[in-house]
């Protein structure tokens, strides 16, 4: 983009930043390769599957058998882990491949702002959104959030652009793109974060932008509406029941809960207990701040729009996780912290380049020290969020040891408790009775037991669910696992 057209979406004469081509997108591909080697190391690869995990990755697996799939839940995660899950079970392979494709995928989101914005807000941006440790967490996670995230932060680079350029065909197929990506991963994530879009769109009687991005939109989603009416009773229907599984969308303040879950929790429901150590909190309570001081000097500086969309964007993707749902997950508001990067980049960027002279030193000293303090509370978080993690997921693979020890070894199907992921590790099919995941019924389960191995987990000490009162009881741990009379037991591990 030229500088006059940068002046024009600016609104004034003045010359615009250089665009970021060439050598000049050497600090942006640095950002994204240590983020690569940040999850890698960090996150490691040996860390299991957690529980959405192995519903995602079992869709398409080698390894153990479709599990239930609720109606909130959309197949893009599915489809994108699937060159690797389709045939191999190897979640180190997995994870690698997931950290590298993570980092490429930020490395072109950012690069989509590279004539909106100086390189050096940009590597800046992508640094503050990639050293928070939910993103580095769920980097190489066969979660949707951070895929949902780098595509707003692509599409609403690529809408910025075509609006002030009149659009090039590749900014287009990237916008297309990009809103797609949302789309396939969350159809209704995509909607909130391109809502601002869709008005700038209507206002300013953008139209071939408009067509594009819905068209975008529309073939991210098409899979989700189709399944709708083939397995949910029609879209009305799956949008009632991803509701329900909700908790019932309507007003609920969550903004504590967001807070409450900042410490290293993965999904606080209900989200109760005591708050985190205040200096885990700092940044998410200082960055709506930094949000709005970039808008401030945007303002001043007569370019405006490329700093209030996405922090509009970023408000819109955020807003039914704060405001509209009873519990908080830490990566709900992946998108959100993506967009709003690029606002807290730019003011963190004019506060210390503004200054002149022992002025500008303090102000450099500030930011250094600022970052340096909230980088190692990201990663003291991380670490302890990590450790916790792995516990979790060695629990589960040792129950699936047990199991396979009692006999039961694919093909077989597992009830109960953590029924889900510990099918998975085990190999087997998993079935529930009731609750969200309810996909099976006692008559079914009674016919399943006469031609495989059946069991069922609950925590020692609990009440069995009718279908398994005298089912043979073999005692583990925390757990009292419950064996169909049909299954073998005994066996090596």
């Amino acid at each position: 983009m030229s500088g006059s057209t940068y002046a024009t979406l600016a609104g004034t004469r003045r010359p615009g930043p250089p665009t970021a081509s060439g050598r000049s997108e050497y600090p942006i591909a640095l950002v994204a390769v240590a983020f690569t080697l940040a999850q890698l190391v960090l996150v490691r690869p040996g860390l299991g599957l957690g529980w959405d995990e192995t519903v995602y990755v079992s869709q398409i697996s080698a390894h153990a058998p479709a599990a239930f799939f609720s109606a909130p839940r959309s197949r893009g995660i599915s489809l994108l882990v699937a060159p690797i899950t389709s045939w191999s079970s190897s979640t180190t392979l997995l994870r690698v491949y997931l950290a590298v494709l993570s980092g490429l995928a930020l490395f072109l989101a950012l690069r989509t702002w590279r004539t909106l914005f100086p390189v050096r807000v940009l590597a800046l941006a992508g640094t503050l959104f990639a050293s928070l440790w939910v993103t580095l967490f769920y980097g190489p996670q066969a979660m949707p959030n951070y895929w949902v995230a780098v595509g707003a932060l692509a599409a609403t680079g690529c809408f910025l652009r075509a609006r002030a350029d009149h659009a090039g065909r590749s900014t287009l197929w990237g916008l297309a793109a990009s809103a797609s990506l949302m789309a396939w991963m969350r159809p209704t994530d995509a909607v909130w974060a391109t809502l601002p879009l869709l008005a700038l769109c209507l206002f300013a009687r953008h139209w071939r932008l408009l067509t594009v991005l819905l068209a975008g939109l529309a073939s991210g989603a098409l899979e989700w509406v189709v399944e709708a009416y083939v397995s949910y009773g029609g879209l009305t229907q799956r949008l009632h029941d991803a509701s329900a599984i909700e908790g019932g969308l309507g007003f609920h303040l969550a903004v504590v809960d967001q807070l409450r879950s900042l410490g290293g929790r993965a999904l606080c429901r209900p989200c109760t207990g005591a708050m985190p150590n205040p200096a885990v909190d700092v940044w998410w309570l200082v960055l709506p701040v930094l949000a709005v001081a970039g808008l401030v000097v945007a303002v001043r500086a007569r370019r405006t729009a490329p700093t209030l969309v996405p922090f509009a964007c970023a408000a819109t993707a955020a807003f039914p996780y704060l405001f509209m749902i009873g519990y908080a997950a830490p990566r709900f508001l992946l998108p959100a912290y993506a967009l709003v990067a690029i606002p807290v980049a730019d003011a963190l960027i004019h506060l210390v380049t503004r200054p002149t002279g022992a002025w500008r030193r303090v102000a450099v000293t500030l930011l250094a020290v600022g970052l340096a303090g909230h980088l190692a509370v990201q990663l003291a978080v991380l670490e302890h969020t990590v450790s916790r993690t792995n516990a979790q997921h060695r629990d589960w693979s040792r129950a699936a040891a047990e199991l396979h020890r009692l006999g039961v070894r694919g093909p077989c199907l597992l009830t109960g408790q953590d029924a889900i992921p510990v099918a998975f590790y085990t190999g087997c099919a998993s079935a529930s009775t009731e609750g969200h995941n309810a996909n099976s019924s006692r008559t079914v389960i009674d016919r399943t037991a006469r031609r495989m191995p059946v069991a069922d987990i609950t925590p020692a000490g609990g009440r069995p669910p009718a279908y398994a009162h005298d089912w043979s009881v073999h005692h583990y741990g925390t757990l009292d696992i419950r064996v169909a009379p049909t299954t073998k037991t005994g066996g090596g591990a």
